[in-house]
């Protein structure tokens, strides 16, 4: 190699070495007669003194150095004077007195500063990508989802999972979000799909008998983008034949644990992981991704107010809706002006209103004190001093404490109050960033009711399995049937989705029809699986956590736009290459495909 050691290398050990070292001007110092360089590379940076005393030839090329200057330098490494050491550097009791110095490469003056992590605007870092990886929190990142992949490889390896690749090409199948599709230009008018998972494939590969399958697999969908999505995502899919949901759950905790300590050993873990139900975890949090590490749990008080004075909680559960609320400690002193932004949060996410409920210091010592004028709150005067004293009973509140209510449709309610408690978690303090907090969510329904299409569609995928006990309720009573489906989630971020799979012909037929498909249907687009079925697959059960998301949290980012190499941007577009973009006729043609808008196509 050009380079004799990495900058980040050098330590007191090197101190008399003669080195050789290679990479880009991170940042440039003129001090008097000496220049002082940071020469920075993937491990690191070194600081470079040119001393006009010791090569005035070498010091001359040195002053035409500017920042991202591609250089190669030989020197001693030497002891830096003291007093001038940088505790801020691994390499910061050491410098390289230069000797010989090479300029590789000029470079022109970035869009933005490499040494600074200042904010940059997106659609800029997205179109000098290469530029924005060089900043040094970037490069971590990168390295950081590199040490995460390889440890799952071990862990896996250990574990006697084998690593098979699928393809990418593969016929199109519903899965819960729309498919990327590929012409084929050897069969006209046929197309292939980009897997939106592995699913079926690595299912066959248990009918397979491999047993025990992973891989670092890509996935597409063609889906509305957020900051926790990407049109391109990666996961690490597993599959295992003759388990349960325990001994998928027990594996899964044993990788994140172990995991978390072996990458992130700064980070705090609460173990063990707890498990939710569904419908508890929708009851407590509002949410099936709910943020365990503070409290601020959701409870409802219809029972309490259903024959209140107070319309707005009256009317709601008289058509079926239900009054719920969250309890936020010290804020009873908010202006008008918070109330209000909090009312526009809940509106802002489909309530009509808020109802805030103030329980000023002071306002009662006992409980049976508390009176409706002692309560700020439009509500107060329609309800009851028992009333009141039930709603506070139900929250455990104090003097001191706001209670925030919503009104309405179930899942409405539920929505809003876990926006409002995600964001009172953050604003009162409560989201502590050190600390990682999994959770199993599991026995999730099987089926949800689509009002549009009039039509049951899986909560999962199709080939999830129900619970054994709850079979004959797919002829009954199809809502009560409860699914061999679990979740992982962490810090309100949903990191996978798993389940045990129908193994059988019969069953799998079943949920399709079900679904509502024909027998034609069944057959053209779930065949092969159903054949795969009748030559003996054995029961068998994954779960593919998202590797974007995992490295995200680990990295601190709030976006995991941040942990990946070569994103796209809200829009799914390739800022850097312009991609999407259009194609020529002859490439159309080639495909026998038409365009309706002529003009799109590439001249």
């Amino acid at each position: 190699m050009l380079k004799s050691h990495s900058c980040g290398e050098l330590r007191d050990k090197h101190v008399g070495h003669e080195v050789t070292l290679a990479g880009w001007v991170h940042r440039r110092r003129d001090h008097g007669g000496l220049i002082f360089i940071d020469l920075r590379d993937r491990e690191g940076i070194a600081q470079i003194v040119f001393n006009p005393e010791i090569s005035k030839g070498v010091h001359k090329v040195a002053n035409e150095l500017r920042n991202e200057y591609v250089a190669k330098v030989t020197g001693k490494v030497a002891q830096r004077p003291p007093g001038t050491e940088n505790t801020k550097l691994p390499t910061g009791k050491i410098e390289v007195i230069a000797s010989d110095i090479q300029i590789l490469n000029t470079a022109k003056t970035p869009p933005f500063y490499i040494n600074e992590d200042a904010e940059v605007d997106e659609n800029l870092c997205l179109k000098y990508r290469y530029l924005y990886l060089r900043r040094p929190r970037m490069k971590d990142n990168i390295i950081l989802r590199h040490r995460v992949e390889k440890f799952m490889r071990d862990f896996l390896d250990a574990k006697g999972f084998i690593e098979i690749e699928t393809p990418i090409l593969i016929k199109s199948t519903p899965e819960g979000a729309r498919d990327y599709l590929v012409p084929s230009r050897i069969h006209p008018g046929k197309f292939y799909a980009l897997p939106q998972s592995p699913q079926q494939l690595k299912q066959l590969l248990m009918v397979a008998g491999f047993e025990k399958y992973y891989q670092i697999a890509r996935c597409f969908r063609d889906e509305d983008l957020r900051a926790d999505r990407q049109p391109e995502f990666t996961q690490l899919d597993m599959e295992m034949s003759f388990v349960d949901e325990e001994d998928i759950l027990s594996l899964l905790e044993e990788l994140f644990t172990s995991l978390m300590e072996t990458v992130k050993p700064e980070m705090r873990i609460l173990k063990p992981f707890p498990r939710l139900s569904f419908t508890e975890s929708m009851e407590r949090y509002g949410t099936d991704k709910p943020d365990i590490r503070f409290g601020l749990e959701l409870r409802d008080l219809s029972a309490i107010v259903a024959e209140s004075d107070f319309a707005v909680f009256r009317s709601a559960i008289q058509g079926g809706g239900k009054v719920k609320g969250i309890c936020l400690s010290g804020c009873a002193d908010y202006s008008h002006k918070q109330t209000e932004e909090l009312t526009e949060l809940a509106k802002s996410s489909g309530a009509k209103g808020l109802i805030t409920l103030a329980l000023p210091a002071g306002s009662f010592d006992k409980l049976e004190q508390l009176a409706p004028d002692k309560v700020k709150s439009v509500a107060a005067k329609y309800l009851t001093a028992e009333q009141l004293k039930e709603i506070v009973r139900k929250f455990e509140a104090k003097p001191g404490n706001l209670i925030l209510i919503v009104a309405g449709e179930p899942k409405m309610v539920d929505k809003v109050l876990d926006e409002l408690r995600r964001e009172m978690g953050h604003r009162l303090g409560l989201t502590d960033p050190n600390l990682l907090a999994f959770v199993f969510v599991v026995d999730y329904p099987l089926l949800d009711w689509n009002d549009e299409t009039g039509r049951w569609e899986p909560m999962h995928h199709p080939f999830t399995a129900p619970r054994e006990e709850d079979v004959p309720l797919l002829d009954t009573d199809p809502p009560k049937v409860r699914a061999r489906h679990y979740d992982i989630v962490c810090n309100s971020y949903e990191l996978s989705s798993g389940s045990i799979r129908i193994h059988t012909r019969q069953l799998q037929e079943k949920i399709f029809r079900l679904l509502g498909y024909s027998n034609e249907e069944i057959e053209a687009r779930f065949g092969h699986l159903l054949e795969a079925f009748d030559y003996g697959a054995p029961p068998h059960g994954g779960i593919a956590p998202g590797i974007d998301r995992v490295v995200m949290l680990l990295a601190g980012a709030e976006n995991i736009r941040e942990v990946i190499a070569f994103p796209k941007n809200q829009s799914a577009i390739d800022v850097m290459s312009d991609s999407p973009s259009p194609v020529s006729k002859a490439q159309l043609d080639e495909l026998h495909l038409k365009l309706k808008d002529e003009e799109t196509i590439q001249t």
